[in-house]
C-alpha cells in the first residue's frame, strides 16, 4: 500500500482538491483508494457525503489516530491520501511520518511561497521525498512557475513538473461530490489530475 500526504501551512492552497483528485485518479486507474481527512473542518468528508457510495471513500481521523486509521484502511485499499489542516504542525508531522511521498500544494504567489519554509523544516527533519505542486497557476505563467520553483529549491524542496491551473472544473466538481474528469473527461483540469497521478505513481513504484 502507498501513502501520500498532502500538507501545507497555508489555508486555501488547494490541499483538499489535490487529495480528492489524486485518490479519484487512483481509483480510475484500478487502484482502490481512500482519503483520510484529518482537518477539523472536514471539507473532504463533506465531499464524501455528497458523493455517496462511489469511490474513493473518505474517512475522518484525528492526527493522534492516523496510524491506526491507515492500518485499518490498508485492509481494503491500495492507496491512502492524507488531507491535512493548515496551521497545524502536529497534524502535518504525523502525516509526513506516515507517508511514502509528501505533496505540498502552493499557489505561485509570494505569501503562499513564504509559507513553504515551515513545511520545508519538517520535511528536512523527516527525510521523506517531498515535492511542491504549484496550484491555481494562471494561464501562460511560465516565468511565475520558474520563479516559484527557484524559491522552493532555495528551501531544499523539489517541484513537481505537473501543475494545476486555475480551472473552473476543479471548483464545479468539488461542489457536487465529483472530480473534474466526471464533468469533462477531456478538459484541462481532468488531464492535469490524470498527469499528476501518473507522475506520483511512478515515484511510488
Amino acid at each position: 500500500m502507498s501513502v501520500i500526504a498532502v500538507v501545507s501551512q497555508k489555508g486555501g492552497s488547494g490541499k483538499t482538491t489535490l487529495a480528492l483528485h489524486l485518490a479519484a485518479s487512483a481509483v480510475q486507474a484500478n487502484q482502490p483508494a481512500c482519503v483520510i481527512d484529518t482537518d477539523p473542518q472536514a471539507t473532504a468528508a463533506a465531499w464524501g457525503d455528497w458523493r455517496g457510495d462511489f469511490l474513493p471513500v473518505v474517512v475522518t481521523s484525528p492526527p493522534a489516530r492516523l496510524a491506526r486509521t491507515i492500518t485499518n484502511a490498508a485492509r481494503e485499499v491500495d492507496v491512502v491520501v492524507i488531507d491535512t489542516p493548515p496551521h497545524a504542525e502536529a497534524a502535518m508531522r504525523e502525516a509526513i511520518k506516515a507517508a511514502d511521498i509528501v505533496l505540498i500544494p502552493s499557489r505561485p504567489r509570494a505569501f503562499d511561497l513564504h509559507a513553504l519554509e515551515a513545511v520545508a523544516e519538517l520535511i528536512e527533519f523527516s527525510r521523506k521525498s517531498a515535492y511542491v505542486v504549484l496550484n491555481a497557476v494562471p494561464s501562460g505563467a511560465t516565468r511565475q512557475v520558474a520563479e516559484a520553483s527557484a524559491i522552493a529549491k532555495g528551501l531544499g524542496l523539489q517541484t513537481c513538473p505537473v501543475t494545476f491551473g486555475e480551472r473552473a472544473d476543479f471548483h464545479r466538481s468539488s461542489a457536487k461530490g465529483e472530480v473534474a474528469s466526471e464533468i469533462d473527461a477531456n478538459g484541462k483540469a481532468a488531464l492535469e489530475a490524470k498527469a499528476l497521478w501518473k507522475w506520483v505513481s511512478k515515484k511510488l513504484a
